[in-house]
């Protein structure tokens, strides 16, 4: 069996099993070519809330889990719905234990993409635009490309494909985007 020329982590920020985000980053998965290695993470919610104090006894067993699957990747595409306006909070949670420490962070140097769903008309537009602040903060290189998708529950199939022609369109050049730096990131190496 060939090796892949990539790998691609996908994130899904939202816990809920029938999640809009889940099947964003499913629907992004079949648009990826057949050389390129995908895999969710699926340990989200046991990642345990960020504390400094737990940083000196070592880190959590799902928080080695996060940055090991994060290691493994040559990027990454996190999909956020938009809790209050924000980033979920476990999403966040993640992003903090990944940022640390700076100097050595799963999240360094990483190439990471970002997308939305979100049952509102807006798409989780400002849940995305404080993850992007958050990840770069975090030393990730953060693609210039953002997909919204509003009223989440109407845009999807039974089986999970992107309803409108543009939103596959849309996801397909973020997708691409991300990609397109791994190329290079791993061009680099």
């Amino acid at each position: 069996m060939r090796e892949p020329v990539a790998r691609i982590l996908g994130i899904s920020g939202s816990l809920r099993r029938d999640s809009y985000n889940t099947r964003l980053l499913a629907a992004a998965a079949r648009l990826l070519p057949g050389d390129v290695e995908f895999v969710r993470f699926r340990g989200l919610k046991a990642v345990p809330p960020f504390d400094e104090d737990d940083e000196d006894r070592g880190a959590p067993a799902a928080v080695d889990e996060l940055r090991r699957s994060i290691g493994w990747a040559d990027g990454i595409l996190v999909a956020t719905p938009e809790y209050n306006s924000s980033v979920p909070g476990q999403l966040k949670n993640a992003i903090d234990w990944a940022s640390r420490p700076l100097a050595t962070a799963a999240l360094r140097n990483k190439n990471v993409a970002v997308v939305g769903a979100s049952t509102g008309m807006f798409g989780a537009v400002w849940a995305q635009a404080e993850l992007r602040k958050a990840l770069a903060s975090a030393g990730a290189r953060v693609v210039d490309r953002e997909l919204a998708v509003g009223l989440a529950e109407d845009q999807f199939t039974p089986d999970g494909e992107l309803v409108e022609p543009q939103l596959v369109t849309a996801l397909s050049e973020v997708v691409a985007a991300l990609l397109d730096e791994v190329s290079i990131t791993i061009a680099l190496r």
